[in-house]
């Protein structure tokens, strides 16, 4: 089991800690993230469009969020999260849920591991768009034509997460 990071500096969401000489970042305010993968019944994947601070533009993304990011939310199980994030953020409720891999997100910046889920029996439940002024967009793409879309998108000026391409080649497993 490695040893414990010592902290450099905090963050109100994040920690910039040291171990083994090796300095990264971890979150100070959630246990784990969940992406999920949705494809409707008509073979459309639900994405987002959020404006990334980072970035400082719109990024086409999967549905995903924070395991255990609030005080009432500790100890919340990653399928847990992955329902209710899956609702705040698109509207949709899902009846089949199907736990797929868990991959770190980048292990050279952070401890910080993704478990991606996958949806299926969509059904729109609640407006969605995400909470606290996320200002999320539901955007549904036809899975035959996605590839085109994104490269539209890109074209336009916006940035894709790389869970996005995780999440086709996981589709086509």
């Amino acid at each position: 089991m490695p040893k414990q990071p010592s902290t450099i500096a905090s963050g109100r969401f994040l920690r910039f800690v040291q171990r083994d000489g090796w300095e990264f970042v971890t979150r100070s305010n959630a246990s784990g993230v969940v992406a999920i993968i949705a494809l409707t019944d008509d073979d459309e994947l639900v994405l987002i469009e959020q404006h990334r601070p980072p970035l400082g533009r719109t990024v086409i993304e999967i549905p995903a969020g924070l395991v255990g990011d609030d005080a009432e939310k500790t100890g919340e199980a990653d399928l847990e999260a992955a329902r209710r994030e899956f609702l705040e953020e698109t509207g949709y409720t899902a009846e089949g849920w199907r736990s797929l891999i868990t991959c770190a997100s980048s292990a050279g910046l952070t401890d910080e591991c993704i478990h991606f889920f996958r949806a299926d029996g969509l059904t729109k439940a609640a407006e969605g768009g995400g909470v606290d002024g996320e200002g999320i967009r539901v955007v549904l793409v036809p899975r035959s034509g996605i590839h085109a879309w994104i490269q539209a998108r890109v074209r336009d000026g916006l940035a894709v997460d790389a869970k996005v391409y995780s999440a086709l080649a996981l589709l086509d497993a």
